[in-house]
């Protein structure tokens, strides 16, 4: 059982030190990243970014999702995207996601 340590900072600190770092020169300038994974891994990735932006705002783990803007997030999507056509699984995700709701 894990007991609030007097060290720990607040969800509202965590979340300003984001914005911070978020804030910094050099945050928007865009990186080109050359990623040799498995399509089960493009799969994973695509489901935990989608999972992680449906984090509630009141999360304490929405610390860096709170601080971030519309457009980052919009972004981030727009990349789960791509890497599913680049994986060639965009089908194969929009399939499982319908068994999934289909499911429930």
């Amino acid at each position: 059982m894990r007991t609030k340590d007097s060290s720990m900072l607040s969800s509202k600190d965590v979340r300003i030190i984001y914005e911070t770092l978020l804030a910094t020169p050099g945050m928007n300038d865009e990186v080109k990243l050359n990623l040799k994974i498995p399509r089960k891994a493009v799969l994973f990735l695509s489901k935990a970014i989608e999972i992680g932006l449906l984090v509630k705002a009141d999360h304490e783990a929405a610390g860096l999702l709170q601080a971030a803007d519309a457009a980052s997030l919009e972004k981030l999507q727009d990349i789960t995207g791509d890497i599913l056509v680049t994986a060639g699984l965009s089908e194969t995700y929009e399939k499982i996601n319908a068994l999934i709701s289909n499911g429930k």
